[in-house]
């Protein structure tokens, strides 16, 4: 008898979403759909807003990446205004990216999913959490918070805000910083290089462990999508769009964000309120690619930074070549922290950072605007449509986790495949199956503009409709 397991909601995301796996006669998995739940409509209710709104407006959607959100739509205003973002401008937006990428990652990494690296797959999912991590290793859980509260006090040092600061705007952004802030900042770099080092070590040991993880959590071949700049260095902010696959050859490049709409398509399917953004020239769902840090470290050409450098060379060593792994995302975004710090610390010493001409003013010059960042998840797209006063008519918005859709789809089902044999559902196997869908990040108020709690429950369903087994957690 034909089954379904139902996994709703998972765990340890950003967002609600629920997990289906089917089953075959013989107890075997045929397929897997990773369901998003939650809608909220924020492209649809900008309309009517003045455009200069919009970046504060857009980082609302999310309280983990505002920032993503905040520097994509002032760079879509950049565009409505036709100016030149001055070079103060420039970096000091690149500054508070850089922080908003070691928040983040540190959040994913040690808070989200060390639990299952250093507690186990299997352990006492009432344990395996940061709670737990604090139990256990107080010294490292403490210095995961320091590095990811580094990152959240470098916004707050530009934008006055941790979360939701009101400062990139059209044209550039509203203040520098201040000499007391870049004192904080160099005086806590060394402690936060620190503990990256540690956690990077402390990875690559364990990889040699969770080698069955690295084969059945999402390897599968896939196009990456992302930024990259001038001669193909790892870009977080600007530069042009770049495609690779899983062979390292080039599919595309020097691409434009103004273009995205002819090589980039959006599928929807009715099973989801997340749509399925898919490389067009191969169509969908052939077109799966994938963003965010993984992608970015297989499409660059190197990092640009000495230590980071080095690390991108050990990580394509250790992933043989092209990382096509999802379970490499983790390693990605610790080289990516790497690679923050490392320019965070070349820009607290820039000049630039403390000068007060930081903003371009003009009036609207254009009627559409298409604006491009690297949110830590991965690509992120605005695009507005305005009349001649500026007012909202229409808003596009493709996120990275979107982006990432149809391969965190392709990811469960295979770890299903491998984990799942019969009617029985152990909590380390339901625990697996969350894991690869936290290998990508999710961001899911982002990327269906909802919002909703987290809980997980799954189903074994009979082709009668009879639950066959339950599993419920809260």
């Amino acid at each position: 008898m034909a089954k379904t397991v139902l996994i709703d909601p998972v765990t340890r995301i950003e967002g609600h979403a629920k997990i289906s796996i089917f089953l075959d006669d013989a107890g075997e998995v045929e397929d897997a759909r990773f369901h998003v739940v939650e809608f909220r409509g924020f492209e649809k209710f900008c309309e009517g807003r003045p455009m200069w709104e919009m970046a504060g407006i857009t980082a609302r959607i999310c309280g983990i990446c505002p920032v993503s959100h905040l520097l994509a739509s002032a760079k879509t205003g950049d565009k409505i205004q036709a100016v030149k973002v001055p070079p103060a401008g420039e970096k000091l937006r690149r500054m508070m990216n850089l922080g908003q990428i070691t928040q983040s990652h540190a959040l994913s990494f040690f808070h989200l999913s060390s639990p299952d690296f250093l507690l186990g797959w299997d352990s006492d999912p009432a344990t395996r959490n940061v709670f737990g991590l604090i139990a256990a290793d107080p010294d490292l859980a403490r210095s995961g918070i320091r590095l990811r509260q580094f990152g959240q006090t470098v916004i707050e040092l530009l934008g006055a805000k941790k979360i939701h600061p009101a400062w990139a705007v059209p044209g550039g952004v509203r203040s520098p910083l201040s000499e007391e802030g870049r004192a904080w900042i160099r005086d806590r770099l060394p402690e936060s290089r620190a503990t990256l080092d540690t956690a990077l070590g402390l990875f690559k040991q364990l990889l040699d462990k969770f080698s069955t993880e690295v084969e059945t959590f999402g390897l599968f071949p896939s196009l990456f999508m992302g930024l990259v700049g001038k001669d193909g260095v790892w870009e977080h902010y600007d530069g042009h769009l770049r495609f690779k696959d899983s062979e390292g050859n080039m599919v595309a490049d020097g691409l434009s964000e103004d273009d995205y709409q002819d090589f980039m398509g959006e599928a929807v399917e009715p099973w989801s309120y997340l749509k399925f953004p898919y490389y067009k020239p191969l169509g969908y769902p052939d077109g799966i690619y994938r963003v965010g840090p993984l992608a970015r470290l297989n499409i660059c050409d190197r990092m640009g930074t000495e230590a980071a450098d080095r690390e991108l060379q050990e990580f394509r060593d250790r992933a043989g070549g092209v990382a096509t792994s999802s379970f490499f995302y983790h390693y990605a975004r610790l080289v990516e922290i790497l690679a923050a710090l490392e320019r965070i610390e070349q820009l607290v010493e820039d000049p630039d950072i403390v000068s007060k001409r930081t903003r371009a003013e003009a009036g609207i010059n254009s009627l559409e605007g298409i604006g491009v960042s690297e949110a830590p998840r991965g690509t992120l797209f605005h695009h507005y449509n305005v009349d001649e006063n500026g007012i909202i008519k229409k808003v596009n918005m493709i996120i990275a986790t979107g982006q990432n859709n149809l391969a965190m789809n392709k990811t469960v089902a295979q770890i299903a495949k491998h984990y799942i044999h019969g009617n029985e559902i152990p909590e380390g196997l339901l625990n697996r199956v969350e894991a690869g869908i936290r290998a990508f990040d999710p961001c899911l108020s982002c990327s269906t503009h909802a919002f909703g709690q987290m809980p997980l429950h799954i189903q074994l369903v009979g082709s009668s409709g009879d639950v066959v087994d339950e599993v419920w957690r809260h």
